[in-house]
């Protein structure tokens, strides 16, 4: 069994943003040379995301208002974890709801998605760096 184990970096400009990251997991994948095995893309932070969907505005902006319903940023004060000094709660929750990582089956050495599917990393409290671990297993 071979394995190829990248990081990719995000310092993003804004607090929440939506990045596609299919072409940088696909090229992993290809320098990887495995024909027949499973890639795994992991946020390595507790406040971002890596989640597969449709990459279609409306529906990150759908996702973006819909979070935001679900864990408002403000009132910091609204959330006990804050209490600590820290004013990211709510991006803590942003990533339980949206996940920590996706595995994606590789067949003939290429991602093998369903129909419109795509990688993503969600940023819930930007503007610093932050890791996401691209691990690709098989033979």
């Amino acid at each position: 069994m071979k394995t190829k184990t990248e990081y990719l970096t995000f310092n993003t400009s804004k607090r929440r943003e939506f990045i596609n990251i299919t072409k940088n997991v696909r090229k992993i994948v290809e320098e990887s040379r495995i024909k027949d095995g499973l890639c795994l893309v992991n946020a390595m932070h507790i406040t971002a995301s890596v989640f597969v969907n449709d990459n279609e505005s409306g529906l990150h902006e759908d996702f973006d208002l819909w979070l935001e319903k679900l864990a408002p940023h403000s009132p910091t004060e609204q959330y006990r974890h804050n209490e600590t000094g820290e004013d990211n709660a709510d991006a803590h929750i942003k990533r339980q709801i949206m996940g920590r990582e996706v595995i994606v089956a590789i067949t003939n050495g290429e991602l093998d998605f369903g129909p419109w599917e795509q990688i993503f990393y969600g940023e819930f409290d930007g503007q610093r760096n932050k890791r996401v671990l691209v691990k690709v297993i098989g033979e």
